[in-house]
């Protein structure tokens, strides 16, 4: 136990020592406190004004008068206005306008961990260091995976090699820029690695079903793409049933893995439809944001976007520019590669029972984020891969090339350029991001996105 408590406490110092001067404060997006203290007075509601207005990515919805004299809920969308419960009316039926009510507009379970805070402070309490909390337990947990692939026979990697690989997840991804924030976008990935390791854990061989069932629901109603871990504790319940002709032995523990994923859907079905008369509607669908012509043309999640998601997530690069630092980077962020050259180390064909299983993972989770409207934009690198990046380190573990000297100087590398952007990612914005949201920089130079 000593060892995870070291990592714990190494996890709280590195955290700790790059949020510094945001620590006991509140965040520049405070969402979950504040969804917490609503809470706390028996509301979903948010009390106006919300903070950062509109566009800081709150809900809205109006209330109106309409023509044959009904006073409806819903919102604007073109020349329509859009009634909670699916009818649609023309806009220019609309006699009076009454008021627009605030709601949170992501999955709401990050905000049990801000009830302390609000209880103490109200609107006011810290998210910073609940944030920091968290964070910390990434550490130690990877490591607990870790040595769980081990023993399960799953990797070869000694303690040794799967310490680097927790500093290659804890420190050398953009899980460090993303933990010193506490804002409610980052917040919830940092909620969601943690849940992921968890879940991970549980669902080596198919172990501890609940324990996994539980994780998985928590994830999705913390990062709604996290609902596509399934597969993982799904085929590894076959693998140990002794493969897809033997799948009726699976059944049980699936069934029991199951049952407290469906708990979670079922509550954050039903605080959805109290909100927005809708059972899959967090509240995307009512944000006031400059991507709202898009959405109104092409959804939350459309291929339309898949190509533009694809550029950012491995082609956008540093930009050149002609002043000091004379390096910055876009505010859609960099690919992948950029910021952890360590991810370099999946070229391998070494095999492992559980590696189909992980790979099915990746690409389940990362679908929806490649599918969505936004790119994760404001970002240093691309942060929707946080959602995933836990099987592809246990992928690495499993699967990837040995942890020679220039293996390890490319997880040194990864570390570097991560602390880079955890010091200056929200703090120096005005000099290293370029907040062109059209644009993205491929490796040929400046090229336009489908928005």
């Amino acid at each position: 136990m000593t060892r995870y408590a070291v990592l714990f406490a190494i996890g709280l110092a590195v955290y700790g020592t790059l949020a510094w001067s945001r620590l006991g404060g509140q965040s520049i997006a405070p969402h979950f406190v504040i969804q917490a203290d609503a809470w706390l007075h028996g509301q979903t509601t948010i009390e106006q004004p919300v903070p950062g207005g509109w566009g800081n990515d709150w809900a809205k919805v109006d209330t109106v008068v309409l023509a044959d004299g009904r006073e409806v809920r819903g919102r604007y969308a073109r020349n329509e206005f859009r009634i909670l419960g699916g009818e649609v009316v023309p806009a220019a039926s609309v006699r009076k306008r009454l008021g627009s009510t605030a709601y949170m507009s992501f999955p709401p379970l990050p905000t049990l961990l801000m009830l302390p805070s609000a209880a103490v402070a109200g609107r006011a309490g810290s998210d910073t260091i609940p944030n920091l909390l968290v964070a910390a337990l990434i550490p130690p947990l990877a490591l607990l995976v870790l040595r769980r692939l081990a023993a399960a026979g799953l990797s070869k990697r000694s303690e040794g090699d799967d310490l680097w690989l927790v500093a290659l997840l804890a420190f050398g991804t953009v899980m460090l820029y993303a933990s010193v924030q506490a804002s409610v976008w980052y917040l919830a990935h940092v909620c969601g690695v943690v849940l992921a390791l968890v879940y991970a854990w549980a669902a080596i061989e198919a172990k501890r079903p609940l324990v996994a069932g539980l994780a998985l629901g928590a994830a999705a109603l913390t990062r709604t793409p996290m609902a596509f871990m399934f597969p993982l504790f799904v085929l590894e319940a076959i693998r140990m049933a002794g493969g897809p002709r033997q799948w009726r032995a699976a059944v049980a523990p699936v069934l029991r893995f199951a049952a407290p994923v469906v708990a979670f859907a079922i509550a954050g079905g039903l605080y959805n439809y109290v909100r927005f008369g809708s059972f899959s509607e967090f509240g995307h669908t009512y944000l006031e944001v400059r991507q709202q012509a898009q959405i109104e043309e092409h959804g939350l999640f459309s291929g339309h976007y898949l190509l533009r998601n694809l550029v950012v997530a491995f082609l956008q690069v540093p930009l050149s520019i002609p002043r000091w630092p004379y390096v910055a980077f876009s505010g859609h962020g960099l690919a992948l590669w950029v910021t952890t050259p360590a991810l370099a180390l999946l070229a391998s064909r070494a095999k492992s029972p559980i590696r189909t299983a992980l790979w099915v993972t990746i690409a389940c989770v990362a679908l929806p984020s490649l599918l969505y409207q936004n790119t994760g934009w404001v970002q240093f690198g691309y942060r929707f891969a946080l959602d995933y990046m836990v099987f592809v380190v246990m992928l690495i573990a499993c699967c990837g090339r040995a942890l020679t000297v220039p293996a390890k100087l490319l997880i040194v590398a990864s570390v570097v350029v991560n602390i880079a952007g955890a010091i200056v990612f929200g703090r120096f914005d005005d000099r290293f991001v370029v907040a062109d949201y059209d644009h993205v920089q491929v490796l040929g130079g400046l090229t336009s996105v489908a928005n």
